[in-house]
């Protein structure tokens, strides 16, 4: 992806609907806040008292974020929540009005769910003077805009099925590594390339987005060099495994298969970093922890070599009332000089 539109590629895919995109001239992030209330499902609606409506929380990228950080930094801004993504929702697209000499422009929205759970939500006085929890049909009858209630009817068919509590395991290819060609020591020390290094910082703040309480690694160098600002930024420890170097999956794949059965199994927020000869395994393992129907859940998965791009981040939401089933896939190419 470029520094000017980072999310070019970005794609989703849940059993209801697969998304690839973005493709509006105007691009936001938003998440739909959730809790189990006294009385069952509450959901958060706020008022912005510059539109004078009720929404839920959203706003415009920053130059060069990608649209998961921007409904991230857009939540704590607005209402004072730090939440990590779930599964994510819906893409509302609409036009805006002509003004100023233009024409209209289109935009669109990409919604997220967002547990909240021990946090109190603040409005920022400013953007937002007021936050609700209700019923969901209490929601959509106060919110404002027709397509807000997009995000929600996703949200209660992931409630209804039981798929709505996640947990995210994310796949990253390491980033641009010195070529092969130009390397004559040992094929496991070979390192990052300059643009390599600045992906890592990219990939730092992308992944950071879903807060990863385990990170996990390839030992060879040019993951280990991938992994390193998360490491630094998070202060989590970095566990090395050989059954994710390219020597074990092509050699021994059902090892590789096995470690990654081990890290969905463990149904907890985590980052493995690889190389691009072991993604097939991986996914090999993956299709058989989808929700089914599988094919609907999986569409968004890259099936053709070589799957990721260097820095490239796939992320796997697990059900948690789903006996881990990945109810949800995301996929983000990464950024590029």
């Amino acid at each position: 992806m470029s520094t000017d539109s980072p999310d070019r590629t970005a794609a989703w895919s849940t059993q209801d609907r697969a998304v690839t995109g973005p493709a509006a001239e105007v691009l936001a992030a938003g998440m739909l806040p959730w809790r189990q209330g006294a009385d069952g499902l509450e959901v958060m609606v706020i008022h912005r008292p510059r539109y004078d409506d009720w929404s839920w929380p959203k706003g415009k990228l920053d130059p060069g974020e990608t649209l998961p950080e921007c409904a991230v930094r857009e939540l704590a801004e607005e209402v004072r929540l730090d939440l990590r993504p779930g599964v994510p929702l819906a893409v509302t697209r609409y036009t805006l009005p002509a003004r100023k000499g233009k024409g209209e422009v289109s935009k669109e929205v990409w919604y997220w769910a967002a547990e909240v759970a021990g946090q109190r939500a603040v409005p920022d006085g400013d953007e937002v003077d007021e936050v609700r929890w209700m019923s969901p049909d209490a929601a959509r009858g106060i919110l404002t805009n027709e397509t807000d209630a997009e995000p929600l009817d996703a949200l209660l068919e992931l409630h209804r099925r039981g798929r709505l509590r996640t947990t995210p395991l994310l796949v990253l290819r390491h980033a641009k590594a010195k070529p092969r060609s130009s390397w004559s020591r040992a094929e496991q020390e070979r390192p990052l390339a300059a643009t390599g290094r600045r992906q890592a910082l990219a990939v730092r703040d992308l992944v950071g987005v879903w807060a990863p309480e385990r990170l996990v690694s390839s030992p060879w160098r040019r993951c280990v060099e991938t992994l390193a600002p998360v490491v630094k930024h998070t202060r989590l420890p970095l566990k090395t495994k050989s059954a994710f170097t390219e020597t074990t999956a092509r050699e021994k794949p059902k090892r590789t298969r096995r470690a990654m059965r081990d890290l969905l199994g463990r149904r907890q927020p985590l980052v493995v970093c690889v190389h691009r000869p072991v993604i097939a395994a991986l996914l090999a393992e993956i299709d058989g922890w989808a929700a089914r129907p599988a094919g609907d859940v999986l569409r968004a998965l890259p099936r053709e070599d070589p799957h990721l791009r260097p820095g490239g981040v796939l992320v796997l939401h697990q059900g948690l009332d789903a006996d881990g089933a990945v109810v949800a896939v995301e996929v983000y190419d990464p950024w590029d000089d």
